[in-house]
């Protein structure tokens, strides 16, 4: 049994629509910027890092959701 609070259901499917929405405005942004002088490659760098912790979060809320399809 678990100690902490169920999410419903809906909650995380609408929380994985906001984050896949977040993860592909990061992917153009990146795509743009990468051949561009307006960024350095340190921002560029934190941009992929953030692009990626977002697409983590998406993983751990679809196990959350359907435990058993990611496995």
């Amino acid at each position: 049994m678990r100690d902490h609070q169920a999410i419903h259901p809906d909650a995380l499917r609408d929380r994985i629509v906001q984050l896949q929405s977040e993860h592909s405005e990061l992917d153009r942004m990146i795509d743009k910027l990468s051949d561009s002088s307006e960024i350095t490659d340190l921002e560029l760098r934190r941009l992929k890092k953030r692009k990626l912790k977002v697409k983590d979060n998406i993983t751990l809320l679809q196990l959350q959701l359907e435990p058993d399809k990611h496995a």
